[in-house]
C-alpha cells in the first residue's frame, strides 16, 4: 500500500490517540485542581506502526480490507495507575462517559496470563471528526500501574 494510502487510514487514528489522551490528562487536572487524589497517575498514546500492522495482518491472516474491523489497537491509550484499586475506579469513568463506548474487556487482573502479565484491556468506539465527516473508530486503553507497566515493558523486551 503506499504511503498516502496508509496516511488516509492511520491519519484519523492518530487524531483519536490526541483527542483521546487530552481528555485523560483532563481528568487528572481537574482532580488535582479539587484537591481530590487522581485515580490516574499518567497517560500516552500511539497510533500503531505500519511494520506491526503488517505483522499482525499477517499473523491473524487479516485482509487489508479487513483492517479496520479486525485490528482493534490501530489507536492504544495506556493510563497508568499507582494502585490496582484505581484500575476498576477509571474503567468506571470510562463507562460512565458518553463520548466512549465500551466495546469489549480483556481482564489480564482476574486471568493472568502466563507470562505474568497483568492489565485491563479495553475495546471503545470514540468517534472523531474529519474533513469527510464523523468516523467511529475502535481504540483501545490499558489500564495498569506503574508495576504493572514494568512487568509489561521488560516482558516485552525479552519477546523482542
Amino acid at each position: 500500500m503506499e504511503i498516502q494510502l496508509w496516511r488516509e487510514l492511520l491519519d484519523p487514528y492518530q487524531l483519536a490517540v490526541d483527542e483521546l489522551t487530552v481528555k485523560f490528562h483532563h481528568i487528572i487536572e481537574e482532580h488535582r485542581n479539587q484537591g481530590l487524589y487522581s485515580p490516574i497517575e499518567s497517560v500516552d498514546g500511539r497510533v500503531k506502526s505500519i511494520v506491526s500492522i503488517l505483522d499482525k495482518m499477517q499473523r491473524k491472516n487479516v485482509s487489508m480490507n479487513d483492517i479496520e474491523k479486525k485490528i482493534e489497537d490501530l489507536a492504544g491509550i495506556r493510563i497508568i495507575c499507582q494502585f490496582e484499586e484505581d484500575i476498576e475506579t477509571v474503567a468506571s469513568l470510562i463507562q460512565n462517559r458518553s463520548d466512549m463506548t465500551i466495546k469489549s474487556e480483556k481482564n489480564y487482573l482476574k486471568h493472568v496470563k502466563q507470562s505474568g502479565y497483568r492489565s485491563l484491556h479495553l475495546i471503545i468506539y470514540y468517534t472523531v471528526e474529519t474533513l469527510n465527516g464523523p468516523r467511529k473508530l475502535q481504540a483501545e486503553i490499558q489500564i495498569r500501574t506503574m508495576a504493572m507497566d514494568f512487568w509489561a515493558t521488560i516482558e516485552h523486551s525479552l519477546q523482542y
